[in-house]
Parts: C-alpha cells; sequence; structure tokens
C-alpha cells in the first residue's frame, strides 16, 4: 500500500499550519485587515493575527496603556505606562513575528478613520468597548463592502459577531431601542460628548478576551479562506454556565446601515485640498462639477450661549466636542451647538481645505448635484 508522505519542515514557521488541508499561507500573507481596538480584546487578536502570519494589519487605537491594562493586555508592560496603546502593541506584534507588518494608526475611529482606508482592507475586527463606535464602523463597512467581525466580553462571557455587506443583517438590524438611547446617553444636552462617559471601563477577564478574540480570529481565517461562516449571527459564549449558543440576526429592510457607496471613483486629491479644488478636479473628469458636499459626520461650526449671546468656532467633529468646549466664559451656562451637515460650493466654507470640514485623510466623500450623488475617493496625504 502506498502512504502519501508529508514533509514538515521545522525551520518553516508555519508548517505545521500548512498541514491544515485548507490553509493556504500565500493568501494569509497577501492579506490586509483592520482591527479597531487594542485593548484586552485588541491584544488577544492582534497576537493571533501575528502567529498565523497575516500580512498587513492597521491598529486603530486613540487611548495610552495604564496600569489596569496590564491583567489584561498580553502585549502590554509595566514600563509601557503612558505610551499608546497602537504604538505599543504593533511593535510587539512585529516581535511575534517579523514577517507581519503592523501599522499604528494613534487616532479615533470615529473622527480619523477615512472610508478608503477600510475599503482597502480584506475584512475588519472590531474590539471595542461602546455601541457608538461598533455602529459606526458598521457603516463604514456597509458603505464600501468591506466584511466585519465585531467581539464584545464583560466579565467572563462574550459574543461574537459576523457581518458580510452588502448582503444579511448587519450590526444595527439587531439594534434595540434600548440601544439607541445608551448612545445617546453618551452626550449630554446640548449633545455634546461627556467625558465621563466616554471612558468604558468594561470588567473584564483576560480568558473571556483569550476565547471571543479566538473566535473572531477563526472567523477571519474562514472568510479569508472562502470557507463558510455564520454570517449575520452572534456567537455566544456565557463563561459562567460554559454554554455556548448561536443567535441569528433578523434582516431590516429600513436599516440605516445599508447604505452602499458606489461606484467610487478614485482621484489624486487629498483631504488638504479644499472643496473648490475639489470641484475644479471633479468638473475636469466628468464635465460638470458639483453643488455641494454632503458630510457624513455631524460637524459643529460654533457654539453660542442662548443667554448671553456669546458666540465661539469650533469647527470640528461632533463626537470630538466636549462639554468642557460648550461653558460660556462669561455667564458659564451651556451653549448650544451649530451643526452643518452640507457645505455648498457657494459658501465661504468651499474655500477651505477639506480637513478643516471634519473630513479625514483618505476619506470617500459626497458631491452632490441635483438628484445625482458622486462618491469620490481621496488618496493619503503624503
Amino acid at each position: 500500500m502506498n502512504k502519501t508522505q508529508v514533509h514538515i519542515d521545522d525551520e518553516d514557521r508555519y508548517s505545521r499550519l500548512k498541514l491544515i488541508g485548507w490553509w493556504d499561507q500565500q493568501r494569509l500573507r497577501d492579506a490586509k485587515i483592520m482591527v479597531v481596538g487594542a485593548g484586552a480584546l485588541g491584544n488577544e487578536v492582534l497576537k493571533n493575527l501575528a502567529l498565523i502570519g497575516i500580512g498587513h494589519v492597521r491598529l486603530i487605537d486613540f487611548d495610552v496603556i495604564e496600569n489596569s491594562n496590564l491583567s489584561r493586555s498580553v502585549l502590554f508592560r509595566a514600563h509601557d505606562a503612558g505610551k499608546r496603546k497602537a504604538e505599543v502593541a504593533s511593535i510587539a506584534a512585529r516581535e511575534l513575528n517579523p514577517d507581519v507588518e503592523v501599522e499604528a494608526v494613534c487616532g479615533n475611529v470615529l473622527t480619523d478613520i477615512g472610508l478608503g482606508s477600510v475599503r482597502e482592507m480584506d475584512l475588519v475586527i472590531g474590539c471595542l468597548d461602546n455601541r457608538e463606535a461598533r455602529l459606526w464602523v458598521n457603516r463604514m463597512c456597509w458603505k464600501v463592502g468591506t466584511p466585519w467581525i465585531d467581539g464584545g466580553i464583560q466579565e467572563i462571557n462574550g459574543v461574537a459577531k459576523v457581518f458580510m455587506p452588502p448582503d444579511g443583517a448587519c450590526y444595527e438590524c439587531a439594534m434595540t431601542e434600548r440601544d439607541y438611547q445608551l448612545i445617546q446617553l453618551r452626550y449630554s444636552c446640548p449633545l455634546l460628548r461627556r467625558e465621563d462617559l466616554q471612558q468604558g471601563k468594561v470588567p473584564t477577564a483576560p480568558t473571556i478576551a483569550s476565547i471571543i478574540a479566538g473566535m473572531q480570529v477563526q472567523e477571519a481565517l474562514k472568510l479569508l479562506h472562502e470557507l463558510p461562516t455564520d454570517v449575520g449571527s452572534a456567537l455566544v459564549f456565557n463563561g459562567a454556565a460554559n454554554q455556548f449558543y448561536k443567535s441569528k440576526f433578523p434582516y431590516r429592510e429600513d436599516c440605516l446601515s445599508h447604505e452602499t457607496y458606489e461606484p467610487i471613483i478614485s482621484s489624486p486629491l487629498t483631504c488638504e485640498n479644499t472643496l473648490l479644488e475639489v470641484d475644479t478636479w471633479l468638473q475636469a473628469q466628468m464635465g460638470v462639477g458639483a453643488e455641494r458636499l454632503l458630510l457624513d459626520r455631524d460637524f459643529v461650526t460654533t457654539v453660542e450661549c442662548p443667554v448671553c449671546q456669546t458666540e465661539v468656532d469650533v469647527n470640528q467633529p461632533l463626537p470630538a466636542v466636549s462639554t468642557a468646549n460648550a461653558v460660556c466664559s462669561t455667564c458659564q451656562d451651556p451653549m448650544v451647538p451649530r451643526m452643518l451637515h452640507v457645505v455648498d460650493m457657494d459658501s465661504p466654507l468651499a474655500e477651505r481645505k477639506l480637513s478643516e470640514l471634519g473630513v479625514p485623510d483618505h476619506d470617500v466623500i459626497q458631491l452632490a448635484r441635483d438628484e445625482k450623488t458622486t462618491f469620490v475617493e481621496l488618496v493619503k496625504t503624503p
């Protein structure tokens, strides 16, 4: 009887992985994955991605390391306290596997990450601790058609969810009125961020972070290898009872997240170009310009005191504006924000850079004329 011989090269760090029948190491080496969040869950996800040899990882986080992170985050050490989570985690991941390119982005996914950055990824893995950020990532992924895997942990329980735009149910499809209420609680009247609620201190154990992150990366492996996955479902683990079950999300026809941006036109422009410069380029390309820019993010132009009429320029996206920016220096009363969602081409604001209108680097912008909308992708700034 002829027996098939399998040669194991102990000099190849991936030799045991390649024994898995469907495993394609080159496919993983070519993959681009965005990880949003570098806390306990993000640490474990990044560790797993490094070990299996994912070629390029873009890690997003705006926070710094605290001593309380050390009990739950495998990539952090005591001497890292006060350093940026994304930077430290990316260095540690590259030490685990020099084959992996890890790009650290010290920014807020709500305000600093452009749609073009999401569009060029094979998938996104969310390691977040609040509904607002999850909802935003969900909408970004749906707009540009990038699959994403959400993860959530609390105490010793956790859940992983797989979403595949533009088909099937999404994260927002399963949101309840209570979920929307909790998102609104993150903002005080008049709709400005409350710092105490911004700090999502969720109690978790390192064990559940390992379990859920393992599930997330395992589902990522299936997606990258085009294997069947539980799309539009929650994979729930109850650590107290050691119970695991799956729950299918309902599909909502009227879900606000199901907006898609297509077709998307590539451009040589960046967020440092003015809106008028964008319009000039569009006219040269298509023979007709736009009438207005539609903003994805609520943009606060000024805050005004209704008591003493004091007005202060802000010019920032809403999630970046805190209550500290909206207390009247004269009478100490709360100030009311004036928000902008559309910038007309004949407005003085059209002479400003896109970045000054809250458009992040490498974004996809919406330019409208009559009933037609054109989607233009910006390139990264040099």
